[in-house]
């Protein structure tokens, strides 16, 4: 069952890519910002999103879906979880890093209630899919039509390549960067590339050793967790008093050595 919908979370995913980069190639239209006037949605994020949503609709009727632009629609048994351009001010500002996001969950809809059964995250620029499916591995369709089956990186002498984000929210970019400064002492360099899927897919691949972000949406994080795990990494949520929740992702020594970064 999890590898149909996998194939069923691919299918969706390529065809709203690739409606997104058609409505780029025209030209984006912002529609409205969220929680900071840095914090965009563009006409495109809503039309991709009705997209996937009228073909789960269509595919999959009785199970639920949370997206990032419209109401969630409740369910008892699966429920999709959906982040239609993941990377959106990149989206708007043309720089080639922006996926379509899509998991489906059962369980409670809840971040650490919910167990992960498939996902995939595409990325139209480079016309790579990732996918996982619950117990059957991750895997990345190139662009060139090779397939590869995804492994975290292992342990290297010359330290762990880091990934990040920072939020919208200013007033939480100096206690960002004081935990950032934590991890340099050990880490060969740092990346922040602006959209959580692929930083999670990168992992996945074997590109990044480790990636550390707080205040991820369940949409953010769904699909590539699973990308994580199902590659051999790990992937864990740091709850700390009066701050939000930071999640970890790596191979576990990587993983390991940042939570203990972070934590000491």
């Amino acid at each position: 069952m999890s590898v149909e919908l996998r194939d069923l979370a691919i299918d969706i995913a390529r065809e709203a890519g690739e409606l997104a980069a058609r409505r780029r190639a025209e030209g984006v239209r912002i529609a409205a910002t969220k929680s900071t006037l840095a914090d965009i949605v563009t006409e495109a994020d809503r039309e991709v999103e009705r997209l996937i949503r009228d073909r789960l609709a269509s595919e999959r009727p009785a199970d639920g879906i949370i997206g990032e632009e419209y109401d969630p629609v409740p369910a008892d048994g699966l429920t999709w979880i959906v982040d239609p351009i993941d990377g959106t001010v990149n989206y708007a500002q043309g720089i080639p890093f922006w996926a379509v996001s899509i998991a489906v969950v059962s369980g409670p809809a809840r971040v650490g209630e919910w167990t992960a059964q498939a996902g995939a995250i595409y990325a139209p620029a480079t016309g790579e899919m990732f996918s996982a499916a619950r117990g059957a591995g991750a895997r990345l369709d190139a662009g060139d039509g090779t397939s590869v089956t995804l492994r975290v990186a292992e342990p290297s002498a010359a330290g762990e390549l880091v990934a990040t984000g920072f939020g919208y929210d200013v007033s939480t970019h100096a206690g960002d960067l004081a935990e950032i400064a934590r991890l340099l002492p050990f880490a060969r360099d740092l990346r922040r590339f602006g959209a959580a899927s692929l930083d999670l897919a990168s992992v996945a691949a074997g590109r990044i050793d480790a990636y550390s972000e707080r205040d991820l949406k369940a949409w953010d994080h769904a699909a590539g967790a699973l990308l994580v795990t199902e590659a051999g990494g790990t992937v864990s949520f740091l709850e700390a008093k009066g701050a939000r929740p930071r999640i970890v992702a790596g191979s576990r020594p990587a993983h390991d050595r940042v939570v203990a970064a972070l934590t000491e």
